[in-house]
């Protein structure tokens, strides 16, 4: 059986992330893109992780390119391409700059992937999302954003912390734009079964929601240059995973909401099944009149950054 393809679109902190984790996972074989200006990098990139894979005998091939025809037939494309945020900027700073990059690689990923499940991840997210959507022409059920993966991930660390327990036994669910207004959904949270608001003060949980809404911006500030890489390396890879083993894992992520919890025609954080066919279904569910207040104030946010795309 011939092995799967992952093209990734951005060979920077996370692109090469992304590479190490496929390999590692033997997802298939990787293929790094980025500008011509990059391609050593890339190159660079892909030989070292080559290099690595005979300590634990992962079988897959990794290379680097910036010539797009090499990305054809990929069955899964991962886009962080974009300048990341630096001290000072929000996500939306960066959208002027990012929607140009996301224009161009749309056009090509529908040229020479046309098959593929899409996973992005630049920022601003939602608009980035929404930009790749309308560009290609790609249905809603093979593109979808990785945010509320990312943005659970770190609730989920935060509250193991916090209670000293394995993150393996903590479950949770981030909903909403990827941005300070995304919306926990404290009701769902449990650690080993256990309500999370059993085990934690309501003052306590509310700080611990507080560093997860802007956990990006706190290792933004701790770079001092650059964004997180690890865990948005690890969400994406997690979403692509569900894909090619048609796992149908039940993951939040930016997807094409038509109706779903009100929502119609925005990409936003909702749990979706990720199985072969790409986002096979959102799983809807009755939200408290807290919740929905706030998925509402989190899409009039989208909204706005969705209108400064001109799509």
């Amino acid at each position: 059986m011939a092995r799967s393809k992952i093209t990734l679109i951005g060979g920077g902190q996370i692109g090469g992330n992304l590479a190490l984790l496929a390999a590692q996972k033997e997802l298939g074989d990787v293929v790094i893109f980025d500008i011509p200006q990059a391609e050593g990098m890339t190159k660079g990139k892909a030989l070292d992780i080559s290099q690595l894979l005979p300590h634990d005998g992962y079988d897959t091939t990794i290379t680097g390119t910036s010539n797009y025809e090499d990305i054809k037939g990929s069955d899964v494309v991962i886009i962080t391409a974009g300048i990341p945020r630096k001290p000072g900027m929000n996500r939306e700073d960066l959208l002027d700059i990012n929607l140009k990059i996301i224009t161009d690689v749309a056009n090509n990923v529908k040229k020479y992937a046309p098959g593929a499940f899409v996973i992005v991840v630049s920022n601003p997210l939602d608009a980035i999302v929404y930009a790749f959507y309308k560009v290609s022409g790609f249905s809603k059920s093979k593109v979808a954003g990785m945010a509320g993966a990312l943005d659970s991930s770190r609730f989920r660390s935060f509250i193991a912390t916090e209670l000293n327990v394995s993150v393996q036994d903590v479950q949770c669910m981030v909903m909403g734009g990827h941005g300070d207004t995304m919306v926990p959904i404290i009701r769902s949270a449990t650690v080993g079964g256990v309500p999370v608001t059993d085990l934690i003060s309501a003052e306590r949980l509310e700080e611990i929601l507080n560093r997860t809404r802007f956990a990006g911006g706190e290792i933004v500030k701790l770079f001092g240059n650059g964004s997180a890489y690890y865990a948005p390396a690890q969400s994406a890879i997690e979403m692509a995973e569900s894909y090619l083993k048609d796992k149908k894992r039940v993951i939040p992520c930016a997807s094409l909401c038509e109706g779903e919890f009100g929502i119609d025609g925005f990409f936003i954080g909702v749990p979706s099944v990720i199985g072969s066919n790409g986002i096979e279904k959102i799983i809807e569910f009755p939200l408290t009149d807290e919740e929905n207040q706030n998925l509402l104030k989190t899409l009039e946010a989208v909204k706005k950054t969705v209108a400064e795309t001109k799509l």
